[in-house]
């Protein structure tokens, strides 16, 4: 059996039993911050944590309506907590080994690119980026959202009811549209505070790479008989690495939740469809734009 025909088999397992699915995901945050784990369980942890980063933004631009996706703060919340938990095993292992697996060397070798000070910038740079500009302004949204769907609820309601009064829709019509009504109210006010986690998750980030690359010096001195700047670099690589890998999936995340909180209303198309069609629709501002 060739790998394709083992990770669908595998996709299938997970598609049947997802109650089982959900379980296995809270166990392994559990494990994550409890018991030290080897790396390349650690890399294949990584990998799970970018893939579903990615099938959440993948998600949120191809659903046609925000209710589409209705679990998406669930889902955020759960991500969340398993970032936290790589975040403590991968420190474990930088701090005791001063190794966090393949993965997070590779990518901290590469932004640092031989140099410590423009790693640390670039990184510095986004989680500026995902911390300020991302995870505020899906917030401020989500609460404005939250705010604005509560208020507009009433009014829904009385509408729904004067079409059954009307004839225009029948009581099973009526029915949908309440609960649909109901799902909304519930969706937004549900992403108002899941948003919460996103940003504490930033912040916390930024806390974890600085006990790092700190913490690390001085063990890599004092313990390992290794020089300052031997010490520094060696941690730097891991520290930038580690921070990238958690903060990558973070940023992918908060792009995810604003794009869907940013929908308005229902659609029978996705959002890059509704964006090129709208845009598209008025060829004049784009020969003007062209021309200057």
């Amino acid at each position: 059996m060739n790998a394709f025909a083992i990770a669908r088999s595998a996709v299938g397992m997970m598609t049947r039993h997802n109650d089982i699915t959900l379980v296995l995901l809270v166990v392994i945050v559990i494990v994550l911050m409890i018991l030290p784990l080897p790396t390349t369980l650690i890399d294949a942890l990584i990998g799970l944590n970018m893939g579903l980063s990615f099938i959440m933004l993948m998600m949120s631009m191809y659903v046609r309506s925000a209710l589409d996706f209705s679990v998406f703060p669930t889902m955020l919340l759960f991500t969340t907590l398993f970032r936290v938990g790589l975040n403590i095993a991968t420190t474990r292992l930088i701090l005791l080994q001063a190794d966090a697996g393949e993965i997070i060397f590779t990518f901290g070798d590469f932004a640092l690119g031989g140099n410590f000070v423009v790693g640390a910038v670039v990184f510095l740079i986004l989680t500026i980026v995902q911390f300020l500009v991302i995870a505020k302004g899906a917030e401020r949204v989500a609460e404005v959202g939250a705010r604005f769907t509560l208020d507009a609820m009433p009014g829904k309601q009385m509408s729904i009811d004067a079409d059954m009064r009307a004839g225009v829709i029948d009581m099973e019509e009526a029915q949908h549209r309440r609960q649909r009504v109901a799902q909304e109210s519930q969706m937004y006010g549900a992403m108002d505070g899941a948003m919460k986690f996103v940003k504490g998750d930033s912040i916390a980030g930024m806390i974890v790479a600085l006990v790092n690359i700190v913490g690390g010096t001085i063990i890599g001195i004092t313990q390992n008989g290794m020089t300052a700047g031997d010490a520094l670099h060696t941690y730097g690589i891991l520290t930038i690495g580690d921070g990238l890998v958690s903060q990558i999936p973070s940023l992918l995340v908060s792009i995810s939740a604003g794009i869907l909180i940013t929908r308005t209303g229902d659609s029978e198309v996705n959002v890059g469809s509704q964006i090129g069609e709208q845009i598209f629709d008025q060829p004049k501002a784009l020969l003007m734009a062209g021309g200057m």
